[in-house]
């Protein structure tokens, strides 16, 4: 019997309690940058050297950073579930965690590609710094393999694609009220039961959704324990 559909939608609040911090815990500053300098396309034409430091300071933090409990449970439910991860996360937590098939909305902090290229031709750097005259075969200066605002976000399509085939949705450390997960919470068939982990009350008219109000470690713990009788 084929195993059911589990899709996990996730965001920064899986990530925070391994160290990972992002803009939105400070006021539209990234590890006291600003976002529009650091995090959008028109900040990479002002300084790319600016940018280009930004992410290799960022790939430094990840080759210290561990997965958490949330990282590594949803990872094991791939014994009994069909399990598709989309994050909105850069880190490549999910992977150390265990998880074996993941959509990064927002791109990867440990791949890079050519300014300009196509999205999909990228390669990995793992935690190597990139300077300014680094390029690709084609003589083109690499970039962070990210997508910044002012950017498309090419993954969206094939992350709708699988929430709409969703048994159950999970989504952790996201809110239902910050895009893309918002958009993509759309896209789950009538009756299929979404399950919303977040530390805050959330109030959302749209989908009906049970919350379990707790972090990301404790929550997915209770998660598990729900959903035993699911598969």
């Amino acid at each position: 019997m084929s195993k059911k559909k589990l899709v996990v939608l996730s965001g920064a609040g899986v990530s925070a309690e391994s160290g990972i911090r992002t803009f939105r815990d400070s006021d539209g500053l990234w590890e006291n940058y600003k976002v529009e300098d650091v995090a959008s396309i028109d900040g990479w034409y002002r300084d790319r050297k600016l940018v280009l430091d930004f992410y290799n300071a960022r790939r430094k933090d990840l080759e210290k950073a561990e997965p958490n409990l949330a990282h590594k449970l949803i990872a094991e439910l791939e014994k009994d579930f069909d399990v598709t991860v989309i994050t909105q996360n850069i880190d490549n937590l999910h992977e150390k965690g265990g998880s074996t098939n993941i959509i990064h909305l927002h791109g990867e902090a440990t791949k890079v590609r050519g300014d300009g290229a196509d999205y999909n031709d990228n390669f990995e750097v793992g935690y190597k710094p990139i300077r300014l005259g680094d390029t690709d075969s084609r003589g083109r200066q690499l970039r962070p393999h990210i997508v910044w605002f002012g950017e498309a976000v090419p993954m969206i399509e094939k992350a709708a694609e699988e929430v709409s085939k969703a048994d159950i949705l999970l989504i952790i450390g996201t809110s239902l009220v910050v895009y893309p997960a918002a958009g993509l919470v759309g896209y789950v068939r009538a009756g299929v039961p979404v399950y919303l982990i977040d530390p805050h009350p959330m109030d959302v008219h749209y989908c009906q959704f049970e919350q379990i109000q707790d972090v990301a470690t404790r929550g997915m713990k209770k998660f598990v324990e729900m959903i035993k009788d699911k598969k």
